[in-house]
């Protein structure tokens, strides 16, 4: 009973052969390629992603973020626009001064042309106009130029006749020049 190692369907290791090395690493390999090439396409996308939240125009808007300058804007446009849109029959003189000090560009040309009729009429009518702000909120602030929501009351009163009052809404633009936001747009809305 003399068997061979080949009679039992058994084949003998062959040195002729090369054996076969690194088959049980290649899907460990291709697998750790794949993760590496996953994990730099998403860290690509998230740089993109970041990219574009950084350049969007919301984040340039620092009404939120900023409130010493939102704090400021609000301070110096309340303040303008109870300067400029208050008067005296006496001081009309005053009234129209501020708005040369703290009104520019498109504001400055429509304060300019109302004032002039309004002026008038102050003196005639014994008029007196108090304006004050009840609520201003800034919606946009990029550096140096600021959008705001302004709510206003103002009482209106004529020499011997009992006084009115009214309410009213100004979307309103502000430009920083020289450490001073000056009004540069008023739209009623």
């Amino acid at each position: 009973m003399s068997s061979t190692v080949e009679d039992a369907g058994v084949e003998a290791p062959d040195e002729e052969k090369p054996v076969a090395q690194g088959r049980g690493h290649r899907p460990a390999l291709v697998a750790a390629c794949l993760a590496v090439l996953l994990l730099v396409l998403g860290g690509a996308g998230m740089l993109f992603r970041a990219h574009q939240l950084r350049t969007a125009p919301a984040a340039g808007n620092h009404a939120l973020t900023d409130t010493e300058a939102t704090s400021q804007v609000t301070g110096d446009v309340s303040a303008t626009l109870g300067k400029v849109l208050s008067y005296t029959p006496q001081a009309t003189d005053v009234t129209a001064q501020s708005a040369r000090e703290l009104l520019a560009g498109k504001a400055a040309k429509q304060y300019t042309a109302l004032f002039g009729q309004v002026g008038k009429r102050a003196k005639e009518q014994k008029l007196t106009l108090t304006t004050q702000v009840v609520r201003a909120g800034v919606t946009r602030l990029t550096g140096r130029q600021a959008r705001l929501l302004v709510f206003l009351d103002q009482t209106a009163q004529r020499k011997g006749k009992p006084a009115g009052a009214v309410a009213a809404q100004l979307s309103v633009t502000a430009e920083l020049r020289g450490g001073t936001w000056l009004i540069t747009d008023i739209t009623a809305r």
